[in-house]
């Protein structure tokens, strides 16, 4: 289970898919354990469809890896749709190029399924998941007071390698 503070929201918690996204939730894990998305914000976020986070462009530096994420685009299984509150890795064109960003589902996007790897399911947090997805945003989807993730909790999740494959582009 993890849970991401967002500072003046509340909390979102949410129960990981090993079985579906091994690589993506160890990765995940891994970053939350390090401290990596803490004072990170929302930065793309558009009402209706998800809100997106994990990008270290203005606070951190960017990541040096990529790994290979679980969806069927990318010739793994992966069962999860992109339902309401689903989370899900965040990446490129490119297929390999998932790292740090994540999104979370506003709302059902049945287009996203075998496209992107999601790897768990909201259990908590919903009601700071609509206030989240209810900030005013620019053109281009930032927002104009960013919310800002406290922190991300990591419970009782197993210390799992990453697959880690290449430089990210």
């Amino acid at each position: 289970m993890i849970k991401i503070t967002v500072q003046n929201y509340g909390v979102m918690t949410f129960e990981l898919d090993w079985d579906a996204a091994p690589n993506t939730c160890a990765n995940f894990v891994e970053l939350a354990r390090s401290g990596f998305y803490d004072g990170l914000i929302f930065h793309r976020i558009i009402r209706g469809f998800m809100i997106q986070g994990g990008w270290g462009r203005y606070l951190k530096r960017e990541l040096d890896y990529s790994i290979k994420g679980e969806f069927a685009a990318n010739g793994v299984p992966n069962g999860l749709k992109h339902d309401r509150g689903v989370i899900s890795m965040a990446r490129t064109m490119i297929n390999d190029s998932a790292s740090s960003q994540f999104f979370v589902m506003h709302q059902k996007s049945p287009h996203l399924d075998g496209q992107y790897a999601a790897f768990g399911k909201m259990i908590e947090g919903f009601d700071v998941l609509d206030a989240i997805a209810s900030v005013r945003t620019d053109a281009r989807d930032f927002p104009d007071v960013p919310p800002v993730i406290e922190k991300v909790e990591v419970i009782d999740e197993p210390v799992k390698p990453v697959a880690k494959i290449r430089p990210a582009r």
